[in-house]
């Protein structure tokens, strides 16, 4: 994709690989927008980041969705880059899940509701931009779940086999459709420390930095891409022995 020029959305935008990615383009001479949901997280982002433009916004309700699409292709009419890039994940016991129903639908309605709605409404505006695309972060865990966080592997999988989906059925018009795939990375997704042993994140974000010019499709990073070529039965045996490790503590 080109690297400057551009007017771009990312959604969770407000800390980890969503910050990171808007701290990156904003240096390359990009107008950044971000949305998140709390407000003073936001202010404070403003306060260090006075060129980055942000929307608050809870995206697993669809009005706000509704709301966000109204005020982005108003304030900014040459926004040509969404990406899909906010998540929740919640470490769920299938066997012990006894939470109201709406604890777990935050993270579905979060993590594909969202990214779904959210291209159904701007994909209209975007194709009539040049140089219009959309990049989808899903998880090394859409090709090999972790049983660990069952909800959050599954709502990744459902945003992968989308984006698969999506680039087909664009691939006659001038967008480019992108899949980014991190493995774990350190940030706080699913909780402060949590992710301490996951991948650098400037690491991380300066890859897919780079490989968002070289014009890939799918991005990963530390053998995330290789598990897009595994057999259905590899991915299977390669989750049990995640699963396996996870609840050894290795």
């Amino acid at each position: 994709m080109k690297i400057s020029g551009n007017t771009i959305l990312i959604t969770g935008g407000a800390s980890g690989i969503g910050l990171a990615l808007a701290e990156r383009f904003v240096q390359a001479d990009n107008t950044v927008i971000i949305c998140g949901r709390r407000a003073d997280k936001l202010q404070e982002l403003k306060e260090r980041y006075p060129d980055i433009h942000t929307v608050a916004c809870d995206l697993s309700v669809e009005s706000h969705r509704l709301e966000l699409f109204r005020k982005v292709t108003s304030e900014f009419p040459g926004l040509n880059v969404l990406i899909n890039n906010a998540g929740i994940q919640q470490r769920v016991h299938l066997l012990e899940a006894e939470k109201e129903w709406g604890y777990y639908r935050q993270e579905i309605s979060t993590n594909i509701d969202s990214p779904i709605h959210l291209t159904l409404l701007f994909m209209p505006h975007l194709l009539k931009q040049p140089d219009p695309v959309i990049v989808n972060v899903t998880s090394g865990l859409s090709i090999t779940p972790g049983a660990w966080v069952p909800i959050y592997s599954s709502t990744k999988a459902a945003l992968h086999s989308f984006t698969v989906s999506l680039r087909i059925q664009l691939a006659q018009t001038n967008a480019k459709v992108i899949e980014v795939l991190p493995p774990a990375v350190n940030t706080d997704l699913g909780g402060a420390g949590l992710h301490t042993f996951g991948a650098p994140l400037d690491a991380f974000a300066d890859t897919v930095f780079r490989d968002l010019q070289t014009g890939k499709e799918e991005i990963g990073y530390g053998g995330t891409e290789e598990r897009l070529h595994l057999s259905a039965i590899q991915a299977r045996e390669t989750a049990a022995r995640m699963y396996d490790g996870f609840r050894s503590g290795t």
